[in-house]
């Protein structure tokens, strides 16, 4: 498949947006449903509950054995809901990828089939007396529970947590995704119900398909399917707060740790819908994201000071993220080349050959992506999240026409925040963690 030849009709009806993508490429027929809200501290924990309680059985199909069962006779159906925060905004995506029918020796209507199921998922989940089984809710509040301490012993993920919550005090991106523990006594089947409900009306909804079918009879099995009533207009993309940096924050935490995790938070002053954002991405290139980038030969190889050391973008909020694992007694020494590499970046201290390999990279990831049935809806939902139409085609051609002196440009808005440091109390005695 050409990237150019990736085409998506979008068509909005009964308050649901539909995304219609055809092509031959796959034998399966993919379908995402997108559920998006701003992130809100009094409703996230719900939000992260959600996924597992929806896939515990639906009115036609009340438990999850029953559920499974079906999804078994539609040729080994899978469906996987989640939770992400993406910039200040909360999605729960539904999937489910069935058999083309086109494929199978059979005259089985498994399309429709697997529609009406994956409406009746998201629209109609298995309750009692209008709430959710509360035994079901008691079980799956335990379970995001337990998800929720496991990030306290993966402690690169723990880092990054204390690191956002540190540097986007105050902001809507401070709120994690798994929600609070402290949250969960105050959930019952009744009010969770009752939430859900409200997220159905209220939540930008964004359905993608992706397959080998007609569009026409694609578009009108999608809209016969999926209706519902929405109370308010949709809501736009919240303001993204920029705060002025006047001091550069460090928090230092302790614990019983063998390998420290220096976390630096960057402002970007860039998200995705501004015209420097390709820019940003080779920027992110040449500095961290790739294992030839500066961080990992400077910090790891030439010095040996990192287990890792590496740096990503966050697209949607404008933040870059430097991580790294090290011995804690190499913290300053870390820090130090660390910032020589932002300011090689600045000065333009790299090649055009670095330039052009980096674009060739990412432009690679991107066709990497849209080689997977799984990435091209998550692709395209990025013009969604970002408010900004970038199809691939365009993209790649954006990526394509990166100087030297746009990622210079770029660098030199790019200014430090937040320092997390983990690292143990200088012990001798101390707990190998996990990466």
């Amino acid at each position: 498949m050409k990237l150019i030849d990736l085409q998506e009709k979008v068509v909005t009806k009964n308050n649901i947006h539909f995304h219609i993508i055809p092509t031959k490429k796959f034998k399966t027929v993919n379908f995402v449903m997108k559920c998006k809200a701003p992130l809100d501290r009094s409703t996230i924990t719900k939000r992260a509950l959600l996924p597992f309680i929806l896939q515990k059985g639906t009115t036609s199909y009340p438990s999850e054995k029953e559920l499974m069962n079906r999804l078994d006779e539609l040729y080994g159906a899978s469906l996987y809901i989640e939770g992400a925060k993406k910039g200040n905004n909360h999605i729960i995506s539904f999937r489910l990828e069935v058999a083309n029918e086109n494929y199978l020796p059979t005259e089985t209507p498994i399309l429709q089939q697997a529609i009406s199921l994956f409406q009746e998922i998201i629209f109609s989940p298995r309750i009692e007396n209008s709430r959710f089984i509360e035994t079901v809710v008691e079980r799956e509040k335990q379970t995001l529970e337990n998800k929720i301490k496991a990030i306290f012993d993966n402690k690169l993920v723990y880092a990054n947590n204390r690191l956002i919550e540190e540097m986007c005090n105050n902001e809507r991106f401070q709120i994690h995704k798994d929600g609070y523990i402290e949250d969960l006594p105050k959930i019952n089947g009744q009010n969770l119900f009752e939430y859900y409900q409200q997220l159905l009306k209220e939540d930008r909804m964004d359905l993608y398909v992706l397959g080998d079918f007609d569009i026409k009879n694609m578009e009108n099995l999608l809209i016969d399917s999926f209706s519902r009533e929405s109370e308010q207009p949709e809501l736009t993309n919240t303001v993204n707060e920029t705060p002025t940096i006047t001091e550069l924050k460090e928090v230092k935490e302790t614990q019983p740790v063998q390998q420290a995790k220096l976390h630096i938070g960057y402002r970007t002053n860039c998200t995705y819908k501004d015209d420097d954002y390709f820019a940003l991405q080779v920027f992110n290139g040449i500095f961290g994201g790739f294992p030839s980038s500066k961080l990992f030969v400077n910090v790891r190889e030439k010095h040996s000071l990192a287990y890792y050391a590496a740096s990503r973008i966050e697209s949607h909020k404008g933040l870059l993220i430097v991580y790294s694992g090290i011995a804690p007694e190499d913290e300053k020494k870390a820090r130090e080349i660390i910032d020589l590499q932002l300011e090689a970046m600045k000065k333009g201290d790299f090649t055009e050959e670095q330039v052009n390999s980096t674009k060739e990279l990412i432009i690679s990831e991107l066709k990497e992506t849209l080689d997977s049935s799984y990435g091209i809806p998550e692709l395209l939902y990025q013009q969604v999240i970002g408010e900004k139409e970038v199809p691939p085609h365009q993209y790649m051609e954006r990526i394509n026409k990166v100087t030297k002196e746009d990622v210079v440009k770029i660098a030199n808005k790019i200014t430090p925040d937040t320092v997390f440091l983990l690292t143990n109390d200088g012990s001798e005695k101390v707990e190998t963690s996990s990466v």
